[in-house]
C-alpha cells in the first residue's frame, strides 16, 4: 500500500533513419487531443509567429514536422493547472521571466474541483488564504476580480476551522480565471504530446501541444523553453484485489468521496456490502459518507472496513505538527474519535454500519482475513494512496526515452538514481511533492495547497 507508485522509465524505439534536410522529426504522443488555445489579450493569431501546417505520419514512434512550423519561445512551459500549476505559474511571473506558456485541457482546478468539491479539507481555512495572498500576481487578480467573489466568500469563513474543498476549488478557479489574462501568460487548452531536450548548448525543450484550431480540427503548436515544469497530478491507486477471479465490484475513491454521486451508485433497497480498504484521511472520509447513507437513503448498506494499523491522528506540538501529513485531522478526526475507535465502535452510530476487520499481524494474517470476509462483499473501495498520472512523452537530446528519478529537495529531475541533473525539467504537487522530516526523523511528503506553495517559493528561484 505505497502512497506513490511511479513510473521511474518511459520507453521508445527509434527506429527509422531518415535524411531530409527540410523535416524536423518529433516523437508522435498517444495521448488524447483536446481543446483551443487562450492567448494574451494583445496576441493574435494573424499576426503572431504561430502557424500550423499539417503533419505526415511516416513511422508508428515519430512524427514528420515541416520545418518551415514556427516555434515559439518562452521562458517557461508549465503543464497542469491545479494547485500545483497555478503556484508554479504565479511564482514564475513575480519573477518577471517573460512570457509563461501554461498548458491544461480545462484550466478548472484540476481534479480538486472535478472530484473533490464535496470533500471537507483536513487544512484550516487561514491556510488557502495565505495561499491566495502569497504573491504579488494573485494579490493583482484578487483586487481586480469584481466581487462578491471566491475570495471574498473564503474571507467570511472562520479561519480558524476547515472547509469544504469547493471553497478551495472556487478560490483556485478565480486565480486562474485572472492569470490566464495577463499579458505574460500564453494558455494552451489541449495536452503536452512530447518534449524533447534540444542538443544545442543552450540545453533548451522543444515542447509540442496537440489543441484544437479555431475551425475544430486538431493543430499544434510548438514551443521552445529552458524551463518545462510537470504539474500533472495524481489519482487513486487502485491494487490488485486480493482474492484472485472473486466477483466484486470496484467502486472508485473519487466515487465514494461524493456523496452526489455515491448514492445514485448503490442500490437503494437491495442488501449491499462494500469493503473499504485502508485507514488514511480519505478512507475515513469514505466510511463516513457510507454511513451517513446507511443512516438515510440506504438502510440496507453495510461496510467491512479492512485495516492494517491502529487511527493515526495529527498532533500539535511545540510549532510543529506531528503525522502533519499523514495523520487524521478535522471531520475525519472527530468522525474517528467519536465513532471508530475500538473503545466506542461497538455501541457507536457508525458501528451499526461498520464490521471493522483488523488485517495487522502480517501478510499471512491479511490474506486470511480477505479469504474470510470479502467473498460477502458486492463492491470494494481502495483508499491506499495516489499514483502519479502519465507523464508526455520524454526524450533526451539523442532520442532516447528518459528515465526519471525525482528529487524531492530542489524539485528537478535526475536522470536516474543519483545520476545527472536533467537540464531544465522541474516537477511539483502531488505527484513530485517535498520530502520533509520531522523532529522525531519521521519523513513524509508535503501534500497540501499552501504546502506546494512554500516549496515552490524556496526553489523556483534556483530554477
Amino acid at each position: 500500500m505505497n502512497l506513490f507508485s511511479l513510473p521511474t522509465s518511459l520507453s521508445l524505439s527509434l527506429s527509422l533513419s531518415l535524411s531530409l534536410s527540410s523535416y524536423l522529426f518529433l516523437p508522435l504522443s498517444t495521448s488524447p487531443l483536446l481543446s483551443t488555445c487562450l492567448l494574451p489579450q494583445h496576441f493574435s493569431l494573424s499576426d503572431s509567429l504561430i502557424s500550423f501546417p499539417r503533419t505526415q505520419l511516416l513511422h508508428p514512434h515519430l512524427i514528420l514536422i515541416p520545418s518551415n512550423m514556427t516555434t515559439r519561445k518562452c521562458a517557461a512551459v508549465v503543464v497542469g493547472a491545479g494547485p500545483a500549476g497555478v503556484a508554479v505559474v504565479g511564482n514564475l511571473l513575480e519573477r518577471q521571466l517573460g512570457t509563461i506558456a501554461w498548458i491544461d485541457p480545462t484550466f478548472e482546478s484540476g481534479r480538486v474541483h472535478r472530484k473533490y468539491r464535496e470533500v471537507p479539507s483536513n487544512t484550516k481555512v487561514s491556510l488557502f488564504q495565505a495561499y491566495a495572498t502569497s504573491l504579488q500576481p494573485f494579490r493583482t487578480v484578487i483586487e481586480n476580480t469584481p466581487r462578491p467573489n471566491a475570495f471574498t466568500t473564503l474571507a467570511k469563513l472562520d479561519q480558524e476551522k476547515t472547509c469544504h474543498l469547493h471553497y478551495a476549488a472556487d478560490m483556485i478557479r478565480g486565480l486562474t480565471n485572472g492569470l490566464v489574462k495577463m499579458d505574460q501568460v500564453l494558455a494552451c487548452h489541449g495536452f503536452v504530446t512530447a518534449a524533447s531536450l534540444s542538443g544545442s548548448r543552450e540545453k533548451e525543450w522543444i515542447v509540442r501541444i496537440k489543441q484544437n484550431g479555431p475551425d475544430g480540427r486538431d493543430e499544434e503548436l510548438q514551443l521552445q523553453t529552458s524551463r518545462l515544469i510537470l504539474c500533472t497530478g495524481s489519482h487513486p491507486t487502485n491494487l490488485p484485489i486480493p482474492i484472485p477471479d472473486l466477483h466484486i465490484t470496484p467502486l472508485d475513491l473519487d466515487t465514494v468521496l461524493k456523496p452526489s454521486v455515491l448514492s445514485k451508485t448503490l442500490p437503494t433497497t437491495k442488501q449491499t456490502t462494500v469493503a473499504v480498504v485502508g485507514a488514511s484521511h480519505s478512507a475515513i472520509l469514505a466510511l463516513l459518507n457510507l454511513v451517513n447513507l446507511a443512516q438515510s437513503s440506504h438502510p440496507s448498506l453495510r461496510v467491512k472496513w479492512f485495516t492494517r494499523h491502529p487511527l493515526r491522528y495529527a498532533e500539535y506540538m511545540d510549532g510543529w505538527i506531528l503525522r502533519d501529513n499523514t495523520g487524521l485531522k478535522g471531520l475525519a478526526a472527530d468522525f474517528a474519535k467519536t465513532q471508530l475507535e475500538d473503545s466506542v465502535l461497538s455501541t457507536s452510530a457508525a458501528g451499526k454500519v461498520i464490521e471493522k476487520v483488523d488485517c495487522s499481524g502480517g501478510r499471512e494474517k491479511e490474506s486470511e482475513m480477505y479469504r474470510e470476509h470479502l467473498p460477502d462483499c458486492e463492491y470494494i473501495t481502495q483508499a491506499v494512496g495516489f499514483t502519479r498520472d502519465p507523464l508526455p512523452k520524454l526524450l533526451g537530446e539523442k532520442g532516447e526515452s528518459l528515465s526519471l528519478e525525482f528529487d524531492h529537495e530542489t524539485g528537478a529531475f535526475h536522470g536516474d538514481a543519483g545520476g545527472e541533473k536533467i537540464p531544465g525539467l522541474f516537477g511539483a504537487g502531488i505527484a513530485f511533492p517535498q520530502r520533509v522530516v520531522d523532529p522525531y526523523g519521521n519523513v513524509e511528503y508535503a501534500v497540501g495547497f499552501f504546502k506546494f506553495m512554500k516549496f515552490l517559493k524556496k526553489v523556483v528561484p534556483t530554477w
